[in-house]
C-alpha cells in the first residue's frame, strides 16, 4: 500500500470509529435509542413522498418497518404513494400531522425541498423522534448548526441521507485515509460537470393556488411570495435550493470530509478558522452561477497538516477538469469519452503523498492511483463497522444496535463547510475568515449575515 501504518494512527480511527480495539460496539453522543426486541418494527412517518422521497415509500416498508403517517404538500404528486397506503393517515401540512398522530410515531424521514428541512427535523427531534433527512441537511449554515445542537439536546438517532456512506467502499476509503495509507493528504478536488443556470429573470404576477396544494406550508420559513408555478422548480433558486455544492457535493465531498478529519474543527479541544474564495462566471443573486470555483484552506488539526480543498461545478470553470486530470493521469469521462457512460460527471480526488484516491460522485466506488487498484489484500485492518443499506443503519440504530455513521454530529458540519461555499460565490473574490467554533465569518460583515437567512413569523427554530 506504498506507507506503513502506524500503531497511533490505527487506534485513532479505531476511536473514531466508536470501537473498542476488541470490536465492542461504543455508543457515543450521537446516538441515544430506546432498546426494542428483536422483532420490533418502528412506526415512521414520511414527510414528502414524490420525488425523492418516493424511494422511502418504498424501502421502508421493504426493510421491515411500518409507516404509519404520510404528509405531502402536493397532493396531486403525492397521489401514487397516497395510494399505496389507503388506511395510513395523510395529511398536507406535518405541524397537523404531529398534533394528531404524535404518539403513534417513533421516527420521521424528510424528503421535501432543501429549505424545508430544518424545520421539519427540529420539530420532530423536539418531540423526541428519531429523524432521517435527506440531503442536504439544511439550507443554510446557520440551520445545520441548530439541527447538530438539537439533535444532541433531545437525544435522538439521526441521519443525514448520503447514502453512499453506507457502502463498504466509502468506508474502506476512509480507513485509508485515516491510517496514513496513502500518505499525508495535502490537497482535495471535487467536482460536478453540470453548474446553474446563472441569474435569471423572477417570476412575475400572481396566479390562482392549485386545490391540490398548500402553497403556505409549501413555502415554509422562506418569504412570502404570491404562487407562481415558476417557483415550483425550486432547484433553480437559492431560496429554496443549495446548488450542487448541497445536492451532489453532500455526496461527493463526503469521504476527504471525514477521511482528513475537518470536522474535528467544530469539536472541543480543536483551534483554527478556515478561510474560504470563490470564483464564479457570473455573480448572481437569486439563482447559481454557471460555473463556480470554490477554494478552501483547512488549518493544521492536531498532527494533521493543512489542506487546500478544492470544488468547481459547470464545464466552463477555466483550466480546472484538465488539472485534475493531470493529476489523475487520466481523462474524466464527462459524457464526451468513448463509451458516454457519464462515470465521471460528480467525484472526488483526495491527493496523499504516496497515492491518490479518485471516489465517483457518491463516493460509493473509488480506485487508486496510480495503481488503478481496489484490492484490500494491503493496508490498514478493517475497522469501520460494515452493515446494510444507509436506512437499515439508521432504523438499527433507533432500536439501539449500533450508530449512525452521518448522524448531525457529523453531517452537520458537512453541512455547514458547504453551505459557507454558497456564502462565497455571493461575494466572489473575497476570502471569508469562518470561525467554525463560534459559527461566524469574524473578517466580513455582510456574509457573516448571510450564513442564517430571514425565517417567517411563526417558523422559527432553534
Amino acid at each position: 500500500m506504498g506507507r506503513r501504518v502506524s500503531r497511533r494512527n490505527f487506534l485513532a480511527l479505531v476511536s473514531r470509529a466508536g470501537l473498542s480495539v476488541s470490536g465492542v460496539t461504543i455508543l457515543k453522543s450521537a446516538a441515544s435509542a430506546t432498546t426494542y426486541q428483536a422483532n420490533d418494527r418502528l412506526n415512521i412517518a414520511l414527510v414528502g413522498v414524490s420525488g425523492r422521497g418516493s424511494w422511502f415509500v418504498e424501502a421502508i416498508p421493504q426493510i421491515g418497518e411500518n409507516v404509519v403517517a404520510l404528509c405531502d404538500v402536493n397532493e396531486r404528486r403525492a397521489a401514487s404513494a397516497f395510494a399505496k397506503f389507503p388506511s395510513v393517515p395523510k395529511f398536507r401540512d406535518f405541524r397537523r400531522m404531529f398534533d394528531t398522530v404524535a404518539n403513534r410515531i417513533d421516527a420521521v424521514v424528510v424528503a421535501v425541498p432543501d429549505h424545508n428541512h430544518a424545520m421539519i427535523s427540529y420539530t420532530a427531534m423536539s418531540l423526541k423522534k428519531h429523524v432521517y433527512c435527506e440531503k442536504p441537511l439544511t439550507h443554510d449554515v446557520w440551520e445545520a448548526r441548530v439541527l447538530r445542537e438539537a439533535a444532541d439536546r433531545f437525544g435522538v438517532v439521526t441521519q443525514m441521507g448520503n447514502q453512499g456512506t453506507a457502502t463498504h467502499a466509502f468506508r474502506r476509503g476512509v480507513e485509508l485515509v485515516q491510517t496514513g495509507a496513502i500518505g499525508h493528504v495535502h490537497e482535495v478536488y471535487v467536482w460536478k460537470d453540470s453548474g446553474g443556470s446563472g441569474e435569471r429573470p423572477l417570476p412575475t404576477g400572481e396566479q390562482p393556488v392549485p386545490d391540490y396544494l398548500d402553497w403556505d406550508v409549501w413555502l415554509g420559513p422562506a418569504a412570502y411570495r404570491p404562487f407562481h408555478e415558476q417557483w415550483l422548480n425550486w432547484h433553480a433558486w437559492r431560496d429554496f435550493a443549495t446548488g450542487n455544492l448541497g445536492n451532489w457535493a453532500s455526496h461527493s465531498a463526503n469521504m476527504a470530509f471525514m477521511g482528513v478529519r475537518i470536522d474535528s474543527l467544530w469539536h472541543s479541544g480543536s483551534e483554527g478558522r478556515i478561510r474560504v474564495v470563490a470564483e464564479v462566471h457570473n455573480r448572481t443573486q437569486h439563482a447559481f452561477p454557471q460555473w463556480e470555483i470554490v477554494r478552501w484552506q483547512i488549518p493544521a488539526r492536531g498532527e494533521l497538516p493543512p489542506v487546500r480543498f478544492e470544488w468547481f461545478n459547470g464545464a466552463g470553470a477555466p483550466g480546472r477538469r484538465a488539472h485534475v486530470e493531470e493529476l489523475m493521469g487520466k481523462k474524466l469521462d464527462w459524457g464526451d469519452a468513448g463509451n458516454k457512460k457519464w462515470e465521471d460527471h460528480a467525484g472526488c480526488l483526495i491527493c496523499g503523498t504516496q497515492q491518490k484516491i479518485h471516489a465517483t460522485g457518491h463516493n460509493s466506488t473509488f480506485v487508486l492511483l496510480p495503481s488503478g487498484r481496489t484490492s484490500e489484500q494491503e493496508g490498514p485492518p478493517q475497522v469501520l463497522p460494515r452493515g446494510g443499506s444507509h436506512e437499515r443503519e439508521w432504523t438499527a440504530a433507533c432500536k439501539g444496535r449500533g450508530r449512525t455513521m452521518s448522524h448531525f454530529g457529523y453531517s452537520g458540519p458537512l453541512t455547514e463547510f458547504l453551505m459557507l461555499g454558497n456564502v462565497a460565490t455571493l461575494f466572489p473574490e473575497e476570502e471569508l475568515e469562518y470561525d467554525p467554533k463560534r459559527g461566524e465569518i469574524v473578517n466580513h460583515p455582510a456574509a457573516n449575515g448571510a450564513l442564517r437567512r430571514e425565517r417567517r413569523k411563526g417558523w422559527e427554530i432553534g
